[in-house]
C-alpha cells in the first residue's frame, strides 16, 4: 500500500511518533509522576465508580475515636489513662492485634504514659510513626527514603512496633498507594498496615523482587514495593465500632480480628477524598491498605502490566500513524479510534479482575503524533488538490475539460485502446488561406481565436467534446469517452449550430466576403479510442475508418456545392432516438477518397440548412428536430 505522503514526511512522523511514545513509556516503567497520572485518576475513578463497592473482610474492625467518644470524654486527644483502658478493652473484647493509627509521642509530663505502655504490651499492638521522605533523594529500587521519623514516646516503643504510617496521595489529593518499606538512617522499615499484618499472621513476611509473601500467597506490588490500594466503598464499608460502646462496656466480639484504633471525629485528624466518599478519614485509608494485604484483592499494578500499557502505547501510536498516512483520512479516523475505544474497553474489564492498567498512556502517546499528522495531511492534501485542479485546468487547455477530468481521475485510462461507436464531425471555412495572409500573424491569432471559441461552445451546449485544433477545422466527437443513444442525433444538431453561429459570426465581423463557407462533415460508426505517442509524452485520439470517412467528406461538401454533408449512417441512427426525421433536401451515393465502399450522404446548402442559433440551442423546425429539449440531449424514441 502507498501512503498518500511523501515517504520523507511518513518517516519523520513515524520517528518523532514512536520517540515521543518512548519517552513516556520510559517515565512509566520508572514509576516516574508526570501529568499523564491526573488523566489517568479520572479515568481509574471512573472505573471504580462503574464497578462499585465491595464487602471488604470480616477479619478486620475500626474503632473510632468519634463524636460521641470525644463528646463524652470532654477533651481531645482522650487522655492517656482514658486511652489505656480503651485498649483493655480492645484485647478483653478477643482481637488478635492492635493497630493505633494515632501518634502517641512523649511529652513534658509523661507520668501516665507508663499505664499506656503496659496497656500495649499487653496485645500483639502496632504504632504508627510519620516520616520525613526526602524529596532529593531516591533509591536505586524506587523505596521511599525518609530523613526523619517522628517515633512515640520511648516508653511506648518498648512494649509495641512501630510501622510507617506514610501515603502517597495522587494530584488531587486521593490515597492511591502504601509504600510498604522505608529506607530510613537504620536501614529498611516496614509500613504501618505491613506491620500489622505480621503480628496477625504472627510470621515475618518475606520481601520478594516484584512483591510481599504473605505465608504462603505472594502479594504483587508496584514500583519500590507500593501498594496499590483498591477502595472498598465509602465511610463505614469496612466495620466500624464507637470506641466509646467499648468504655462502656458494651460487650463487641473483635476474636480473632485486627482492630484497627485511629480518629474520626469531626475536625479532628487527617481527611481524603476518594472515589466513594470526599472525607473519608485517614484510619479508614489505613484499614483499607490491611484489608487489601489481608483478602489479596490490592490492585495488581506492577512492571508486567506497566510494560502492557507501554505496548499498548506503541500498538496504538504506529498503527494511528500508518493509518493516517496510508488510507483516507475518514476510516484512517474511525480505525484510531476504535484502537483507543477497544484499549479503554480493555482496562475497564480487568480491573474487573484486579488489574489496574493504564488508560491514559497510549492517549498521551498517540495524540500529539497522530493529530499533528492528520492536520500534515489535511494541508498536503489541500495543496495536492489545489496542484491537481492547476494541473487539471493546464490540461483542460490541451484536452477537452471532459477527457481532461477523467485522465485525472483515472491516470490508467485508455492505457488499453477501447474501441465503441461514436459520431465524428469535422468542420473547415474554405477561403481562411487566402485571410490569414491578408490579416497577417496577430490578428489571424483573434480570428481563430474566435472561431474557435464558437466550436467550443457549441460542442459543450450539444454534448460533443473537440479532440482537435486544426488551423481554420476542428475534429469534434460525440459518445467520447462515454456513449449515449443521444449521440447521432446530437451530432446532427450540432453540424447545423456550428454551420449557421459561424456564419453569423462572419456575417457580424465582416469576414463573410473573405470566407467563402462553412463546411461541414459527420458520420457514425465504429471508432478506437486510444494513447499515442511515447510513454512521456502521449495524447489521447481518435481512429478508425468513421474518423476518416468524416474528415472526407469535407472534400464531398467541396466537389458537390454543399455546406453540410452527413452521412446516411448518422441519419439512419438519429431515427431510433428521435420521432422526427433529419431529411436531407438531397441524398447522393459518393466515393471517398481512399476507400473502395461508396457511401451514401445527405448534402445541405448554405441556405437549406434549419434556421437555429447556438444562444436557444434548438432547431425549431419540424423536419428536423422539434422536439429537441433545451438541454439539448433528444429524447428517446418511445
Amino acid at each position: 500500500m502507498k501512503s498518500s505522503l511523501p515517504g520523507w514526511i511518513t518517516a519523520i512522523a513515524l520517528i518523532i511518533g514512536l520517540a515521543w511514545t518512548g519517552f513516556l513509556a520510559r517515565g512509566h516503567l520508572a514509576g516516574k509522576a508526570s501529568v499523564i497520572d491526573r488523566f489517568e485518576t479520572v479515568l481509574l475513578d471512573l472505573r471504580i465508580t462503574i464497578r462499585g463497592e465491595r464487602t471488604a473482610p470480616e477479619e478486620i474492625t475500626i474503632i473510632a475515636i468519634d463524636d460521641r467518644t470525644v463528646s463524652k470524654a470532654g477533651q481531645y486527644p482522650l487522655s492517656r489513662n482514658r486511652l489505656a483502658d480503651l485498649i483493655g478493652k480492645i484485647r478483653d473484647a478477643g482481637a488478635k492485634t492492635l493497630a493505633v493509627d494515632i501518634l502517641l509521642s512523649g511529652g513534658p509530663e509523661n507520668s501516665d504514659i507508663v499505664p499506656l505502655a503496659k496497656s500495649l504490651g499487653s496485645i500483639p499492638a502496632v504504632i504508627a510513626a510519620a516520616g520525613l521522605v526526602d524529596e532529593t533523594r531516591s533509591s536505586v529500587s524506587a523505596v521511599p527514603v525518609i530523613s526523619k521519623v517522628l517515633l512515640p514516646a520511648s516508653e511506648i516503643g518498648e512494649t509495641a512496633s512501630i510501622g510507617l504510617a506514610n501515603i502517597v496521595t495522587d494530584s488531587g489529593g486521593t490515597p492511591r498507594h502504601i509504600p510498604l518499606l522505608f529506607l530510613t538512617e537504620t536501614g529498611l522499615q516496614p509500613s504501618f498496615s505491613l506491620k500489622a499484618m505480621e503480628l496477625f499472621l504472627t510470621a515475618a513476611p518475606n520481601v520478594t523482587e516484584t512483591g510481599i509473601r504473605l505465608g504462603d500467597r505472594v502479594q504483587e506490588l508496584d514500583m519500590g514495593w507500593h501498594l496499590a490500594l483498591n477502595y472498598y466503598g465509602p465511610r463505614g464499608t469496612i466495620t466500624t465500632v464507637s470506641a466509646e460502646r467499648l468504655l462502656e462496656g458494651e460487650r463487641i466480639d473483635l476474636a480473632n480480628r485486627i482492630a484497627v484504633l485511629g480518629v474520626t471525629a469531626t475536625a479532628v485528624g487527617d481527611r481524603f477524598g476518594t472515589p466513594f466518599d470526599p472525607v473519608l478519614p485517614g484510619v479508614e485509608v489505613q484499614a483499607t491498605g490491611i484489608a487489601n494485604l489481608l483478602d489479596g484483592s490490592a490492585l495488581s499494578r506492577n512492571e508486567n502490566t506497566r510494560l502492557a500499557d507501554s505496548a499498548a502505547a506503541f500498538a496504538v501510536t504506529l498503527i494511528g500513524l500508518a493509518a493516517v498516512a496510508f488510507l483516507p483520512l475518514a476510516p484512517a479516523s474511525i480505525i484510531y479510534l476504535a484502537m483507543l475505544a477497544g484499549w479503554v474497553a480493555i482496562t475497564f474489564f480487568l480491573f474487573g479482575q484486579g488489574q489496574w492498567l493504564s488508560g491514559a498512556l497510549p492517549f498521551a502517546a498517540s495524540l500529539p503524533p497522530v493529530i499533528a499528522l492528520i492536520v500534515t495531511r489535511q494541508i498536503f492534501d489541500r495543496f495536492q488538490s489545489n496542484k491537481l485542479m492547476q494541473a487539471q485546468e493546464a490540461l483542460s487547455r490541451f484536452q477537452s475539460p471532459r477527457l481532461a477530468k477523467r485522465v485525472a481521475e483515472d491516470p490508467d485510462f485508455l492505457m488499453v485502446p477501447k474501441e465503441q461507436e461514436a459520431a465524428m464531425l469535422f468542420v473547415d471555412l474554405s477561403g481562411y488561406t487566402t485571410l490569414s495572409e491578408q490579416l497577417g500573424p496577430a490578428r489571424t491569432r483573434d480570428f481563430l481565436k474566435s472561431f474557435h471559441t464558437i466550436v467550443v461552445d457549441v460542442a459543450n451546449k450539444t454534448g460533443g467534446i473537440v479532440l482537435d485544433f486544426m488551423g481554420d477545422g476542428a475534429m469534434l466527437g460525440f459518445g467520447i469517452p462515454e456513449t449515449s443513444e443521444n449521440d447521432p442525433a446530437n451530432a446532427a444538431l450540432c453540424a447545423f449550430l456550428l454551420h449557421n453561429g459561424i456564419g453569423v459570426w462572419l456575417s457580424e465581423t465582416g469576414m463573410s466576403t473573405r470566407i467563402s463557407r462553412v463546411r461541414v462533415g459527420a458520420h457514425y460508426g465504429q471508432v478506437v479510442l486510444s494513447r499515442l505517442g511515447h510513454d512521456r509524452q502521449q495524447q489521447i485520439t481518435t481512429t478508425g475508418d468513421c474518423v476518416n470517412v468524416a474528415s472526407r467528406l469535407l472534400e464531398v461538401a467541396k466537389d458537390l456545392d454543399a455546406s453540410v454533408v452527413i452521412s446516411k449512417d448518422l441519419l439512419d441512427a438519429t431515427s431510433f432516438v428521435s420521432d422526427d426525421t433529419v431529411i436531407p433536401p438531397r441524398i447522393e451515393t459518393v466515393t471517398i477518397r481512399g476507400r473502395q465502399q461508396e457511401l451514401q450522404v445527405g448534402l445541405w446548402r448554405s441556405d437549406e440548412c434549419p434556421t437555429t442559433s447556438i444562444e436557444n440551442g434548438n432547431v425549431p423546425l419540424p423536419l428536423v428536430f422539434s422536439q429537441a429539449r433545451s438541454d439539448n440531449v433528444l429524447p428517446r424514441k418511445s
